[in-house]
């Protein structure tokens, strides 16, 4: 195509527009799979926000405080490509070629880390919402802490585009209710109100008032008719811009597949390639060159980088008022420059308790509540909060606040856990939202200045499996505390006794669990949880109190620290049984291992709090804690023992439950199931009786 000086403003709005959706089709194509509706649906709607609204810095994609984009409807991942390139980001016209394949910048969804400019992942409908949410929170969290009349350093928005996907997810209800009860005035959605799915209209599934639905939890809703006039998004954009009071959502009718001679409108243009023929025509029917592919024209291109300019224009005066800000505010500064670089302050762990030994103890929900407030009095990016459950998993942190919108405050003047209620409360309340809850802690992390954590029961785990899923894949350093840890639970039920949910997030890749023996073993767990910035932590804690092990006796808690050690041993070094257990089935072992002792039997007995950690050590630890040539092995762990084979051996033994549990007080659960002192050591005799009898 070639070059023009002559057109007018309106023209230029075109060919911009145009030049978004030919670059993500022609790359759709290329790839012979991909997205093509969204793009051509939603590109004038983006174009206004990234050219006249969106205030970012292409040439430094992590400029504090840039506002925040995410493309919920990640499917649509081609527009945003577009986009990034266009404005000047460090993504080539080749990876854009390369869309969707092997080594690519351009993923088939926005994946956080691997494309320059895209803050979070998303594809799983939804999360980009939460994920949203969290990203505002952060927001009004560190303007609240951080910023001093006269000097605003943090100050900015989070916007989201969604689909009708996103808002049929449940997660995003949950999330949205949540954001509306908090007030996040900076937090705007565009809603691509196409009304086509993957699998027809939105006529089959989606009939009920959408913009009621979010004016009833408490948003400012918009509604622009056509999704190709400018003007109408640009007001509705500033409308929102000046609510401070309410999050947005801006429904925006537009046309999946725009411009599409047979697929507009329809399901087809939702997830296939429009096809050689298909594409011709939407370029005659619009206006573009058939030929060549991946045409950007120099006028559009010029207009798009502009980007650059005003992106380092608005970071260096920012750096000036933040230069003014470390004048009248050093420690603050430090403070928010370290927290936003996730660097920890020296001496943040000094006031981690020690544990005097026990014999009672007390549950490591408990000690884990000791622990967490001891750090977060030293450790203010630290933030975070329950299910509901505070008082369960103890996880309110005391004093500290509550997050909550500073004009609500007089219904509760000094908050659930002291403190009171401000955007600079520390103890954030999700309600009984657990999806939620983790996707807006993922947005809590990728925003940056924060360390999250979420709180809630082990069974529940699997209602935020997918934001957990995702902070895993996105390398984020997520805590997520679960409590009640197996069939203890007691009366409640088995709909309350986790047995599969262990071994199922030891599945995940890239997350770290730790299911620590006793008070002492939590403390280095929250040591490492805090530590770990590139992975998410879980920690499993009990419900029942376990006793706190004289470490006098045994081996110091920060064996944990390579996932299995030999927490005590036979007096020759040399045992006949290894017993191998996690959590409160540890102190079970050491009391079994003393009546095995008076039997004549000596066993080696092995904390293993973390299957991750203890297969990343070398081999020769860990054939030191489990030598090949010891097969008389009995693993303990009150879950499915699916996964203990290759720890114990084909020889070894497994004390677990693979099934559900009963409604019941845990002792006489544990004592029904097996899990005592008698049993563990029949079951050892056993084991080494038939080691003895293989070697006759």
């Amino acid at each position: 195509m070639t070059t023009t000086s002559s057109l007018d403003s309106a023209q230029l709005d075109q060919l911009a527009i145009n030049t978004v959706r030919f670059l993500s089709v022609d790359a759709i194509e290329k790839a012979n799979s991909g997205h093509p509706g969204l793009p051509l649906g939603a590109a004038s709607m983006a174009y206004v926000l990234w050219t006249r609204f969106l205030r970012h810095n292409p040439a430094n994609p992590h400029w504090v405080n840039r506002d925040r984009f995410v493309l919920s409807a990640g499917h649509g991942s081609s527009l945003l490509y577009s986009l990034l390139h266009l404005t000047g980001y460090d993504l080539p016209l080749e990876q854009i070629k390369q869309f969707r394949q092997w080594g690519s910048k351009c993923p088939g969804h926005p994946e956080h880390g691997q494309t320059p400019g895209v803050e979070t992942t998303t594809g799983p409908l939804g999360q980009g919402f939460g994920n949203g949410v969290g990203m505002a929170i952060a927001e009004e969290y560190l303007a609240a802490h951080y910023n001093q009349p006269e000097h605003r350093i943090v100050d900015h928005y989070t916007y989201v585009l969604a689909g009708d996907g996103d808002l049929m997810e449940g997660v995003t209800s949950e999330a949205a209710s949540l954001a509306g009860h908090l007030k996040l005035g900076k937090l705007i959605c565009l809603y691509d109100d196409n009304q086509i799915t993957l699998a027809a209209s939105t006529d089959m599934t989606f009939t009920e008032d959408r913009a009621g639905r979010f004016e009833a939890y408490g948003w400012h809703t918009q509604t622009v008719e056509d999704g190709n006039d400018l003007e109408a998004i640009d007001r509705a954009l500033q409308a929102a811009q000046a609510e401070r009071e309410r999050p947005s959502l801006i429904l925006v009718r537009t046309h999946i597949g725009y411009g599409s001679p047979h697929k507009q409108d329809t399901a087809a243009a939702h997830g296939s390639p429009l096809g050689e023929e298909e594409v011709k025509l939407t370029k005659e029917a619009l206006g573009w060159p058939v030929a060549p592919l991946f045409s950007i024209p120099d006028s559009a291109l010029a207009h798009f980088r502009l980007a650059l300019e005003h992106g380092k224009q608005a970071e260096e005066e920012w750096d000036v008022r933040f230069s003014e800000y470390a004048t009248a505010f050093p420690e603050l500064a430090r403070e928010f420059q370290q927290g936003m670089a996730g660097e920890l302050p020296q001496g943040w762990d000094a006031d981690i308790p020690v544990f005097p030994a026990d014999s009672k103890g007390l549950a490591t929900r408990v000690a884990s509540g000791k622990i967490l407030n001891a750090i977060a009095g030293k450790l203010p990016s630290l933030i975070g909060g329950s299910a509901d459950l505070d008082p369960s998993t103890h996880t309110a942190l005391k004093m500290m606040g509550d997050f909550q919108n500073p004009g609500d405050a007089a219904g509760d003047q000094q908050g659930s856990s002291g403190g009171g209620w401000s955007y600079g409360g520390r103890n954030l309340h999700f309600g009984v939202r657990e999806h939620a809850m983790g996707s807006i802690a993922n947005g809590l992390a990728v925003h940056g200045g924060i360390i999250p954590f979420t709180a809630t029961f082990l069974v529940f785990s699997d209602y935020m499996r997918p934001a957990i899923r995702l902070a895993a894949l996105m390398e984020q350093g997520v805590i997520f505390v679960f409590t009640h840890d197996s069939i203890a639970v007691g009366e409640d039920g088995p709909t309350h006794q986790p047995v599969e949910q262990l071994v199922s997030l030891r599945a995940i890749p890239n997350l770290l669990v730790l299911r620590p023996c006793d008070a002492n073993e939590t403390a280095v767990a929250w040591r490492i949880a805090i530590e770990s910035r590139d992975q998410p932590v879980v920690l499993i804690l009990t419900r029942q109190a376990v006793p706190t092990l004289d470490r006098s006796q045994f081996t110091a808690a920060d064996g944990l620290r390579r996932g299995a050690y030999v927490l005590a041993d036979a007096p020759s070094g040399n045992p006949d049984i290894i017993l191998i257990a996690s959590g409160s089935e540890v102190s079970l072992v050491v009391a079994a291992a003393q009546v095995l002792t008076e039997r004549g039997i000596h066993a080696r007995i092995v904390s293993m709090p973390s299957w991750e950690l203890f297969d990343a050590q070398p081999q020769s630890y860990r054939d030191s804690v489990l030598p090949p040539s010891l097969r008389a092995r009995l693993a303990v762990e009150a879950g499915v023992t699916q996964g203990w084979c290759k720890y114990v051996g084909s020889e070894g033994e497994v004390i677990g439950v693979d099934h559900f549990g009963a409604s019941a007080p845990d002792k006489v659960l544990m004592h029904e199931y097996g899990f005592t002192e008698e049993n563990i050591c029949k079951r050892a005799l056993e084991s080494v009786n038939l080691q003895l009898e293989s070697r006759k």
